[in-house]
């Protein structure tokens, strides 16, 4: 159930946009006008008719208390979700102006696309009870073994592989070009090891990345080593790192975890796409715990996942997590109130601790590549030290070495790295005007390629601004 009277904010719902043009679409149909009979029930659903270009209004409704984010439904062509429509609809009802109106009866149309959606929901359910209770274990377990087996033929073949190369000298990597690595690659997908797969993709990347190749493919392989190894010795692992192995290779898992039930505050949310699918990962915080856990949602290559959380708001729901030492992924369950803004942050670290933090989280995973960290008051200022000159930093407003000297400025201070992918993207210019030189609190992933800023709080009362 919503809270009534509790509404979203205008970021919150810009936050759910496919892209830019839907984002600006989306805003010029968020005042009244355009709009009538809209309402809104303390069932979390949000409806409204669209004046268009045509003698029908559009009809648009949306359900902003699905346990997976929103869920829209309008009568206009368009393909993208939510569609400017919706996005419309969600401003002019964040902005509680009246204009949608509390604890109205839905109307025939919409309360025949909401009870659609509960049937097939209430359907899904029996056919997973069902799939479930009828599995056979045995066979199951067969398919398992045989796909190990096929996974560890992959792995003793790129150890070769791997021997060779290093046998042979890197500079051979370079003369070979990627074709070498895409045939590897290839073998160890008709391996059944998709995780070894992309990492040798990423190693036929480096000869051509700049100065310095060698030896960053130098770390990679022995990186990969390393998990290949892992793999053929798995049972000699304690389980938490032989499960974290699995994961990497690239085997199937799933949340099995007992249920973990909080108010979970969503940190961040944003998209990584390549040619065949569009990955969605959203950081939770729980609020009562102060645990930190990672959604990941798919959607086929060009559309978006089905998924959505804007950030700032909060749910009490239940997560199961996924085994594995620091693993934090888990998976989205029993939700018991629909998702409401939060003023609630999370706890902050200083910039020492955040990277003792990722340390201490690559002795229990190798291959890990960042960690999700909040800053607490740092300052975002340019990195004068940065070879390129157009390098920013976190800077720690709070460094111990600071304080004997108060006239210290920020760029001297114990500081992160802003990644280059950040510090070139749009985000680190709103959070450099969040800042205006002040502290702030960040939240983001740490890495060995540095800090990716992806949420900001001011220093004092303010919301969530999303920086990705």
């Amino acid at each position: 159930m919503t809270q009534q009277g509790v509404r979203w904010t205008a970021d919150q719902v810009l936050a759910l946009a496919p892209d830019a043009p839907s984002r600006k679409a989306g805003s010029k149909l968020g005042v009244a006008g355009p709009w009538s009979e809209a309402g809104s029930s303390g069932e979390g659903m949000v409806w409204g008719l669209c004046k268009g270009s045509g003698s029908k209004p559009y009809q648009t409704v949306v359900d902003v208390a699905d346990a997976a984010g929103p869920a829209y439904k309008c009568s206009c062509p368009s393909r993208k979700f939510p569609c400017k429509h919706a996005l419309g609809l969600l401003l002019l009802w964040a902005g509680a102006d009246g204009s949608v109106p509390d604890a109205q009866t839905l109307p025939d149309w919409a309360e025949q696309w909401a009870e659609g959606r509960r049937k097939r929901a209430q359907t899904k359910r029996e056919t997973d009870a069902a799939g479930g209770s009828a599995a056979d274990p045995e066979a199951a377990r067969r398919r398992a073994e045989r796909r190990a087996e096929r996974v560890t033929a992959g792995a003793s073949e790129l150890e070769q592989r791997l021997a060779d190369l290093l046998r042979g000298g890197l500079a051979s990597a370079e003369q070979a070009g990627y074709g070498m690595w895409e045939e590897t690659a290839a073998r160890m997908v008709d391996a059944q090891a998709p995780g070894l797969a992309a990492r040798v993709r990423e190693l036929g990347s480096i000869p051509a990345s700049g100065p310095g190749w060698p030896v960053r493919l130098l770390e990679e392989c022995a990186l990969l080593h390393l998990l290949d190894s892992g793999w053929l010795r798995r049972d000699l692992l304690p389980a938490g790192l032989s499960a974290t192995v699995r994961s990497r290779v690239g085997l199937p898992s799933s949340a099995e975890g007992r249920p973990t039930r909080d108010r979970w505050l969503v940190l961040a949310q944003y998209d990584q796409a390549d040619s065949r699918l569009t990955t969605r990962r959203t950081w939770l915080y729980g609020t009562e715990a102060g645990h930190t856990a990672l959604l990941l949602s798919y959607g086929a290559a060009g559309r978006a996942p089905a998924l959505s959380l804007p950030v700032g708001l909060a749910l009490d729901a239940e997560l199961c997590a996924y085994a594995g030492d620091g693993q934090l992924r888990a998976d989205l369950g029993e939700q018991f109130t629909a998702p409401t803004p939060s003023p609630v942050r999370p706890k902050g670290a200083g910039v020492a601790e955040a990277a003792a933090r990722y340390g201490d989280a690559l002795g229990r995973d190798p291959w890990l590549e960042s960690w999700p960290v909040t800053l607490s008051r740092v300052i975002p200022t340019p990195d004068e030290a940065s070879g390129s000159g157009s390098g920013w930093q976190l800077a720690d407003a709070d460094d111990d070495l600071a304080r004997p000297h108060p006239a210290r400025p920020a760029s001297e201070r114990l500081a992160l790295p802003i990644t280059p992918q950040a510090a070139s993207s749009p985000g680190l210019w709103r959070l450099a005007a969040l800042s205006g030189g002040a502290p702030v609190t960040v939240f983001g992933e740490c890495g060995h390629r540095g800090f990716t800023p992806l949420t900001a709080w001011p220093e004092g009362p303010g919301e969530a601004v999303a920086l990705c």
